[in-house]
């Protein structure tokens, strides 16, 4: 009986240190999120994508350089295919454009999902080739590398964007 007794202790300790460390690790998760959404002004829960925001969230703040694939700088096309590598392991093109023209299939603004792309027209030049690319998240949220604050997060609302404004792409 002795023994009996002893094995039952056991295994409620057991059972009690494992439902111990799973609300502890919910509490991580939450507090992750907490921090997630902080960082991007956005509500973050475990139905988004983590990854895309755990990692996105670690280049907020690099500084802009163009050419640049480091947290030394990075410039926008640069940015994204880091960000595309780690997150999705994919490899799209070097540039803007050639991104725009063969890893993408074009979509509507309305129908942008997390990790689409969206590319703009800033500047001259031909109102049809983008030359700026970032990375849809949700809310008309999107992560990119400004030339002039480095990586941040932005709205699609912004009339600079509304006006710069090209297309979605999924990534094929």
């Amino acid at each position: 009986m002795k023994k009996f007794f002893a094995l039952y202790v056991v295994c409620i300790f057991i059972f009690n240190a494992c439902g111990i460390k799973n609300v502890h690790s919910n509490a991580d998760n939450l507090a992750q999120n907490n921090d997630l959404s902080q960082r991007f002004s956005l509500k973050i829960t475990q139905n988004d994508n983590l990854k895309l925001y755990d990692i996105t969230s670690k280049w907020l703040k690099t500084p802009y350089k163009i050419g640049g694939n480091s947290k030394k700088g990075v410039d926008c096309s640069g940015f994204v295919n880091i960000i595309y590598k780690d997150v999705y392991k994919k490899v799209l093109n070097r540039s803007t454009a050639d991104i725009f023209k063969k890893n993408i299939v074009k979509t509507e603004r309305s129908k942008l999902n997390e990790g689409d792309l969206v590319f703009f027209r800033t500047g001259n030049g031909n109102k049809k080739i983008p030359n700026h690319v970032g990375i849809y998240l949700k809310n008309n949220k999107f992560v990119h590398a400004s030339t002039s604050k480095g990586v941040i997060v932005s709205s699609l609302d912004e009339s600079y964007y509304k006006k710069a404004w090209i297309s979605g792409g999924k990534v094929k």
